[in-house]
């Protein structure tokens, strides 16, 4: 597995990187196709947006240019992606460094076809996540603990993924993914006002929808609504639609979730 920093193959990482001292940076996961990024404008919009409130100031060419250095020695390159911004190395302390923030490129190579949709048996955690300083709302931070007990907590239970509330008792999305529920014939998504991630997936299913004139409110979806849940799927960058046929214990009907996938046509994804 490649690794890249700066454009420059490495497989080292100082012991001063701030990402590991205070998880200082964010990331994306992407699909590589043929040497091309799925969702290529999304992923890049999402890392200039942290970037920026992140006062990270990182070359994003950069990212680019690894790329063209993969492409070299294999132009057909394909799997998966994870490009990490870190502050870097700097002195002892929370105070930025002033420099530009690292560009990581972690390359995991492997075949990469057409999506299709999978069925799971899922439900919702007992764990809850915590509210979140406004100006990282929506931000993919390297700090992670949270899912990391999340998904200890998911595995334990059998469930592949799992739905995740907040503090407040508000259904926010999944462990991995952000999320979609469709309640009175209405598809919802949670709001994500006060915390998760913003995910370039759910920005892509959301533009479909509206394109084919399909309703999806954003809005606050409480726990007590549960009972009234006709259909759920989980969504992230590596796989566009995760359906759920149990939800704790309850059966619920996949159909309308399959002619989603098919009217939005997301087993194409460019």
């Amino acid at each position: 597995m490649p690794y890249f920093k700066n454009a420059r193959e490495i497989n080292e990482v100082s012991v001063l990187d701030r990402a590991f001292h205070y998880g200082d940076g964010c990331f994306t996961t992407a699909r590589l196709r043929n040497g091309v990024i799925e969702l290529h404008e999304l992923h890049m919009a999402r890392l200039q947006n942290a970037n920026q409130r992140l006062y990270l100031q990182a070359d994003l060419t950069l990212i680019e240019q690894t790329l063209n250095i993969m492409r070299q020695s294999d132009p057909a390159a394909s799997g998966t992606l994870k490009i990490i911004l870190s502050r870097g190395e700097g002195q002892r302390g929370y105070s930025l460094p002033d420099h530009p923030a690292d560009v990581w490129v972690f390359y995991y190579p492997q075949d990469v076809a057409d999506f299709q949709y999978q069925t799971i048996s899922s439900g919702v955690l007992d764990q809850a996540i915590g509210l979140t300083m406004p100006n990282l709302t929506g931000l993919k931070s390297l700090n992670r603990i949270e899912q990391v007990m999340l998904k200890h907590e998911a595995d334990q239970k059998g469930w592949a993924e799992a739905l995740v509330m907040d503090v407040q008792g508000l259904i926010v999305e999944g462990v991995s993914s952000n999320c979609f529920i469709r309640i009175n014939d209405t598809w919802i998504t949670p709001e994500l006002r006060y915390n998760g991630v913003h995910g370039v997936m759910r920005a892509e299913i959301l533009s479909r929808m509206q394109v084919h004139g399909i309703a999806c409110v954003q809005r606050k979806i409480d726990l007590d609504e549960i009972p009234d849940f006709q259909n759920v799927f989980f969504c992230n960058a590596l796989n566009p639609m995760k359906i759920v046929f149990n939800l704790n214990g309850a059966a619920l009907n996949i159909q309308a979730c399959t002619e989603l996938f098919h009217t939005l046509k997301l087993n194409q994804i460019r």
